[in-house]
């Protein structure tokens, strides 16, 4: 038997399938679009293909994510703060403190010895500082998303600051330092550093002091190195990231299946 957790987020729908000893057989990471029921059914079909194996193997599943209430047939819908939590407590057991970026919203969860959630905060009134963030501004500077930590890499003065980070006011910032002459490299350098920084205070609310603590990151805008580089310069640790870091909640609803299935 396996276990299916789905993670139907705004901009990615996730899935990952694990056996009875909870490993990873299979995921599957799609774009969420405009019809959140497809990508739904594509990232189930998707990690069944992969498994080789279909529904009827399918013991218990658990869905995550905004869109969560929208999974047909699961066993349970939980939040995506418990979910990441368990995820990324079987991928990097040692993990105090977590720090999520999505598609539209960031998370800051700290963790106790056992690897539950002590306290959590969360930015969901904006998209500042998220992947939706990172999508529009990679469009004002006419750049692919894929390239933004290529470019941070090419950054040499590193000393340019945005002023406004909402997503609005920051396209039409970017478009400004361009006609001024600022080099892209530098400006994406600064973008990742005000995500950083954001991402900074959001962890203070919950872990004034984070000396000691094993940081990680998931979520799609892990995947940047930019924006992990700024985010471990800001917080003075060294961040961790995992080999898939937007599956983790994924990951985490899968396992929970397997715990609660009979």
């Amino acid at each position: 038997m396996v276990y299916l957790g789905i993670d139907i987020g705004s901009l990615s729908c996730d899935a990952v399938l694990v056996d009875e000893g909870e490993r990873v057989v299979a995921w599957r990471v799609v774009p969420t679009g405009a019809r959140n029921l497809e990508a739904i059914a594509a990232a189930r079909r998707g990690v069944l293909e992969q498994a080789g194996v279909d529904e009827v193997s399918v013991a218990a599943t658990v869905a995550t994510g905004y869109g969560r209430n929208r999974v047909d047939g699961r066993l349970a819908a939980v939040t995506e703060i418990t979910c990441h939590a368990r995820g990324v407590r079987a991928l990097l057991p040692g993990t105090r403190l977590l720090v999520d970026i999505g598609g539209q919203d960031s998370k800051a969860i700290l963790l106790d010895g056992e690897g539950r959630v002590a306290e959590f905060a969360m930015n969901d009134k904006c998209a500042a500082g998220t992947g939706r963030f990172l999508e529009a501004m990679a469009r004002g500077l006419q750049v692919e998303l894929a390239d933004l930590a290529e470019l941070d890499r090419q950054a040499t003065e590193r000393t340019l600051t945005l002023s406004s980070m909402c997503t609005v006011f920051a396209e039409s910032e970017v478009v400004s330092l361009i006609a001024e002459g600022a080099a892209v490299a530098e400006i994406v350098n600064g973008l990742h550093r005000a995500i950083a920084a954001r991402t900074q205070a959001l962890v203070r609310r919950i872990a004034p002091a984070v000396d000691g603590l094993q940081v990680a990151m998931s979520g799609g805008v892990a995947r940047n190195a930019g924006v992990v580089s700024a985010v471990s310069a800001a917080l003075g640790r060294e961040v961790s990231v995992p080999a898939e870091p937007d599956t983790v909640g994924a990951l985490g609803a899968a396992l929970i299946a397997r715990e609660r299935h009979g």
